[in-house]
């Protein structure tokens, strides 16, 4: 997947643009169902799919007082968005200028500097522009005197719940991974850049990768296990969440921090992504650094004994 990141970067050599236009947190499967409909009209009319989504999300300039925590970190969407098929992904940098534009001057001016637009794919809620001036209805609008057909689909619901970003944040609160996983469509995953710690569990004798997830909607605090992809080879992870008690006592600094079993390399930097799977335990405050090293370890034997 190609990623531009102005309309007019768009080499489509003549081809029609077939669109999918939204924010895609988590690329869940309504968000699929959306891509999956552009890449249909593509291939039906020789067209390019591109899929069009945000640096941000909106609210970060619109609302900033309403700025959901994301599920998915930006590097994270992107590659899920790619895993999907499309050809061209378009990546607007939302700022307040751009936040300035009608729903009717933004497509107008996607118009003007893609070329021809076959189809138009969103969900049926979908609301964009200045003030959410642009919605189904506006697209429709344009469609018909501009040129292309608009798709505004319904929400995919999953065992009678509807499945949104909404409801995912929800689930993943609560610690219902297992239904995150399904409303996704994959193992869910948190993706962070390796950030610099204080090598404390390196002193235990189990060194970690400290997760910068700085607005990301997370599970509750706990140790879990899960799993690591690094150059293509997976790492058994124990994946703790929470406050450190033993070793930062009445800190509030929340910290992620994955233990790769049998990984020897520096991951510095690296954007790191690890599927979380089942709880093991809380997180306590132990009498000790020796019985929090114990603890870890009976972690790390309980993770390797599993299938």
């Amino acid at each position: 997947m190609k990623i531009i990141r102005a309309a007019n970067e768009l080499k489509s050599g003549g081809r029609k643009i077939c669109l999918a236009i939204g924010v895609f947190d988590g690329v869940h499967l309504g968000h699929q169902q959306i891509i999956r409909q552009t890449i249909t009209d593509a291939r039906q009319h020789d067209a390019l799919a591109l899929v069009l989504t945000f640096d941000r999300h909106p609210n970060t300039i619109v609302a900033p007082d309403r700025v959901p925590p994301l599920i998915y970190s930006l590097p994270q969407k992107l590659r899920a968005v790619g895993s999907c098929g499309v050809d061209t992904l378009l990546l607007i940098h939302f700022d307040e200028p751009f936040s300035r534009q009608t729903g009717e001057e933004f497509i107008r001016g996607l118009t003007r500097e893609m070329g021809p637009i076959q189809s138009l794919c969103v969900g049926a809620d979908f609301v964009f522009g200045h003030q959410r001036s642009g919605n189904v209805p506006l697209l429709k609008k344009l469609g018909g005197e501009i040129g292309f057909t608009v798709h505004g689909l319904a929400a995919v619901s999953l065992d009678g719940q509807i499945v949104s970003s909404t409801r995912i944040r929800e689930f993943i609160r609560a610690g219902d991974l297992d239904a995150v996983s399904q409303m996704m469509g994959r193992p869910y995953a948190i993706s962070g850049r390796v950030i610099q710690g204080q090598r404390l569990g390196q002193q235990l004798g189990f060194p970690t990768a400290n997760l910068e997830v700085a607005g990301l909607a997370l599970p509750p605090n706990g140790v879990y296990a899960g799993q690591t992809n690094v150059d293509g080879k997976a790492y058994r992870t124990a994946l703790n969440i929470g406050l450190r008690p033993t070793v930062s006592p009445g800190s509030q600094v929340l910290h992620v921090e994955a233990h790769l079993m049998n990984f020897n390399g520096n991951l510095y930097n690296r954007e790191l992504e690890v599927e979380i799977g089942d709880k093991l335990r809380e997180e306590k405050k132990f009498a000790s650094a020796a019985e929090l090293r114990e603890q870890i370890a009976l972690d790390i034997a309980a993770i390797s004994s599993r299938p």
